[in-house]
């Protein structure tokens, strides 16, 4: 039977949820509606006046040759940092959830590094592979291998890539690991007794059954990769060397905060508004299919 909180009027319901709709109108609505119409204007060169331009920093936007660059950038920066995330996080998800000495302080360690912030997660990656003082990077070059971030652009990248990675084998950890526990151990068992491999067994239970929280971890890691690495890529190389580490969201930080380019930084930030509404609109409509 479901049981449900019913108020005599509408007074204390209001003041239960204003807070969070204050919250929510100064550092969510506030600011989308202010990106908006900082989008449709166009200011002078010193940003004291502006003037309305309707679409134009718009088409500007998807003329400009360096932004459909970084949008390339940044769909193959967000491919593999999700690749390898989730494929980390589901190999040693599967490892902890056997019956091993030691279980619950792997599981421990495993979700440690989630509480590391991304710009301090950026300084230990740099710490580890600077081709003059880090542990990986001094080996490389040891190794004859002609290692440094700084000036190779597909090295810088693999830097990046790794340490955002790195920062989310964690969160998508938990889920995954909480998603084989759920699992009847009667329906693997009965599989195992049938003579079914254990890859036979992952391939056709183990897979199916964790597909709706693989589909949540694929929308949430693709939106913490293409937003949430600022820090990471700002700690590590400013998207350098050259342009060749600039994702959109850094480049919406150069654009708006270096070069004080107002009108086009907040165009770019409305198309990657437009592009989390439609993830998130995606997520919940193959979760009503699911249910």
């Amino acid at each position: 039977m479901e049981r449900r909180t019913i108020f005599d009027g509408w007074l204390l319901p209001a003041m239960l949820v204003l807070p969070q709709l204050v919250l929510t109108f100064f550092f969510f609505l506030w600011p989308a509606a202010r990106a908006i119409w900082s989008s449709l204007e166009r200011q002078d060169a010193f940003g004291i006046n502006s003037e309305f331009v309707g679409f134009e920093n718009f088409v500007d936007l998807f003329e400009d040759p360096l932004y459909l660059e970084a949008v390339v950038r940044t769909l193959i920066f967000v491919f593999f940092v999700t690749v390898i995330a989730m494929a980390v996080a589901l190999v040693l998800a599967i490892f902890a959830d056997r019956e091993i000495r030691g279980r619950d302080i792997y599981r421990t360690l495993l979700i440690w590094p989630y509480a590391v912030a991304p710009a301090i997660a950026g300084v230990l990656w740099v710490l580890l592979m600077d081709p003059n003082v880090g542990l990986v990077g001094v080996g490389l070059n040891n190794m004859g291998i002609n290692w440094d971030y700084r000036l190779n652009g597909f090295q810088a990248m693999l830097l990046v890539i790794l340490a955002s990675a790195w920062k989310q084998v964690s969160y998508n950890f938990i889920f995954f690991l909480a998603a084989l526990q759920s699992i009847p151990k009667s329906v693997t068992e009965a599989a195992r007794i049938d003579g079914a491999s254990e890859l036979h067994r992952f391939r056709t239970i183990t897979l199916p059954l964790i597909a709706p929280t693989t589909f949540f971890l694929i929308v949430v890691n693709v939106v913490y990769a293409a937003f949430d690495t600022f820090a990471t890529i700002a700690a590590t190389t400013q998207g350098g060397p050259g342009r060749s580490t600039e994702t959109l969201v850094f480049k919406v930080f150069r654009d708006g905060i270096v070069n004080v380019n107002i009108g086009s930084s907040s165009a770019q930030s409305v198309v990657l508004m437009v592009g989390v509404i439609l993830i998130t609109a995606l997520q919940f409509r193959f979760m009503e299919k699911k249910s």
